[in-house]
């Protein structure tokens, strides 16, 4: 009888290299608890829909309070919408009268005030006697004519310019722009040069005009101008022109085109119209003798005096 080979006996399997981290490789190969991962697969199965009466009761419910809120919405939008157009028709009716009232009562102002400044040029020439047109002239209350000069004053090209001069103390920062206090030293200075009336930018200057600033704007009786700035001055022309380069008020002029850039210009003009102030103020005083019978007091004095 042959002889059988005798059996090796195989030994143990080779052990893992991370055996030693079992718990760890446990949790790496199953993440997800196999309760859970069971209950996900069902629910899968099942569409992702809950699957008891009441949830779906509940979810019926919901869509179809949903659908209510919706429905109301729209339905109070569509009901209201005539309600809000017919007041908007109403606000916008309201708002065209009104601004159609302002304007007739603007209308009515500027019929006023035209009414009463003919009434003053009026009073003017009745009541100044021989002297009427004379004082009328002087006060701007007629339109002039005649022979005289234009002097245009703009601002420098480059208004950023500084330094000294005959401005370094007034406080202005920006000394390449026109100010209030240079047209008040160009007007004097044509008036005291012989002009008979003056205008600047067509706005007539009276014995009450008065040449103000507000910001970088120059106001002439509250109206605002903007530059270049012409002044029209009726006189006789060649003398005016010469008599006012010759003033202080023209050297000064003449050092703020030289130092500062402020463009200027001055010729004669064989017809210069100015027309007439837009408001005047009349004022008149009229001289009253004490009563005699009062003692002639100090009290008595001041009640004698007045103003109309």
């Amino acid at each position: 009888m042959p002889q059988q080979p005798p059996v090796r006996s195989t030994g143990s399997p080779p052990a893992r290299p991370d055996a030693s981290m079992s718990l760890l490789t446990n949790v790496m190969e199953h993440s997800l608890d196999d309760g859970y991962a069971e209950a996900t697969a069902r629910r899968a199965e099942a569409g992702g829909m809950p699957r008891t009466l009441r949830a779906k009761l509940g979810l019926a419910a919901g869509l179809v309070l949903a659908a209510v809120v919706v429905t109301l919405g729209a339905a109070e939008a569509q009901i209201s919408a005539p309600v809000l157009a017919k007041e908007r028709e109403e606000l916008i009716d309201r708002v065209e009268a009104q601004t159609g009232t302002a304007d007739k009562l603007e209308r009515e102002v500027e019929a006023l005030r035209s009414d009463v400044e003919e009434r003053q040029r009026k009073a003017l020439k009745t009541q100044g006697g021989e002297q009427g047109e004379l004082v009328s002239l002087l006060a701007g209350a007629t339109e002039v004519q005649g022979r005289g000069v234009k002097l245009v004053v703009d601002d420098a090209k480059d208004t950023d310019q500084g330094g000294g001069g005959p401005r370094e103390s007034s406080g202005f920062s920006d000394t390449g722009r026109v100010r209030d206090r240079d047209m008040q030293r160009v007007v004097n200075g044509l008036w005291e040069s012989g002009a008979e009336a003056i205008a600047i930018n067509g706005q007539r200057l009276t014995a009450l005009s008065a040449i103000r600033a507000a910001g970088d704007a120059i106001l002439v009786d509250n109206r605002p101008l903007v530059p270049p700035y012409t002044v029209q001055a009726v006189g006789d022309g060649n003398k005016l022109r010469t008599a006012f380069q010759d003033s202080a008020d023209g050297q000064y002029l003449q050092i703020l085109k030289e130092d500062f850039g402020i463009r200027s210009s001055i010729s004669d003009e064989e017809t210069v119209r100015l027309p007439a102030a837009p408001s005047l103020i009349v004022r008149t005083a009229e001289p009253k003798t004490a009563d005699t019978g009062n003692g002639g007091g100090p009290e008595a004095a001041d009640t004698e005096k007045g103003t109309s």
